[in-house]
């Protein structure tokens, strides 16, 4: 049997790490703010901004969330980042994506004041990441390299593969753990939708990290034995035994892969959580800079 990387547990240690420093910048008259702005009703959005809400609860952060409807203007949207930025008393800004199509995802993200991008996506914060010198590590490549290194999972000499290309997860983590770091020094291989054979890649990975966006397409013939997963995925899908319920999975087949590896992510309960603390991680970190 696999062990299980259980996400929920290593992210509430970190946010009563958090905890303590947010009394600390309190004891100086700072209390970390973070806006989170959220344009539209996409459920899957909703759920991942409640869940920044409450965890900032937790640990001391006020968290405001900005609605629009989802025909607001890009001009409005990008006004409203930019008086933010402005904001002596505002430490992080976090825009919730996707956007709708008529929202550019990218002059969005530009706008975002650099020092307060807790995401990370800011160009300038990418280009630090790159040089090996981050500002913001973006949340979830955070969260995965917090976890493995709770777990004891060493990156250094072991092959990585990383499934998926994202500015989001697949690039930058694949930048990290490739970096000359106690968290890197691995070789990394990083997949994507045209890599051919995909599973001749897979098997070879002492970590496999499944940031594809596709669901279960991790299959128990894409794993060597002892192969350490994390899944980055989450997907909804009718549950047949509650009709008009929903079930979550991931990009791995979790029943057929789990059996045969040295230790896997579950969905949900195994990056999701890490992302959220590592958002609020961010979000403490830079009012931290910012405090006289």
């Amino acid at each position: 049997m696999a062990k299980i990387l259980n996400g929920r547990q290593v992210a509430k240690e970190l946010r009563a790490s958090l905890r303590e420093r947010v009394e600390r910048l309190e004891t100086r008259g700072i209390r970390p703010t973070l806006k989170l702005l959220r344009v539209g009703d996409d459920p899957a959005s909703a759920v991942y901004v409640r869940a920044k809400t409450k965890g900032s609860a937790k640990v001391g952060i006020d968290a405001e969330t900005i609605q629009w409807p989802a025909d607001v203007s890009e001009q409005e949207l990008l006004a409203r980042v930019d008086a933010l930025g402005r904001e002596d008393a505002v430490h992080g800004i976090l825009v919730q994506l996707p956007l709708p199509g008529h929202i550019s995802e990218e002059k969005v993200l530009r706008a975002i004041d650099p020092e307060k991008d807790v995401d990370g996506f800011h160009p300038e914060n990418f280009g630090l990441l790159c040089q090996g010198v981050p500002r913001f590590i973006p949340a979830t490549p955070a969260g995965i390299l917090k976890l493995l290194a709770y777990y004891e999972i060493p990156t250094e000499g072991r092959h990585v593969v990383v499934a998926g290309r994202s500015r989001i997860v697949g690039r930058p983590l694949a930048n990290l753990l490739s970096a000359k770091s106690d968290a890197g020094n691995a070789t990394v291989t990083l997949c994507h939708t045209r890599t051919r054979d995909l599973a001749h890649f897979t098997r070879q990975a002492d970590i496999l990290i499944a940031a594809a966006g596709q669901p279960r397409f991790v299959t128990a013939e894409m794993v060597s034995p002892g192969c350490v997963v994390i899944d980055v995925g989450i997907h909804r899908f009718p549950d047949p035994e509650n009709p008009g319920k929903a079930r979550l999975c991931g990009d791995v087949d979790f029943e057929t892969v789990e059996p045969k590896v040295r230790a896997i992510t579950p969905v949900p309960g195994g990056v999701g959580p890490m992302t959220v603390a590592t958002v609020l991680e961010n979000t403490v970190l830079a009012a931290e800079r910012r405090s006289p």
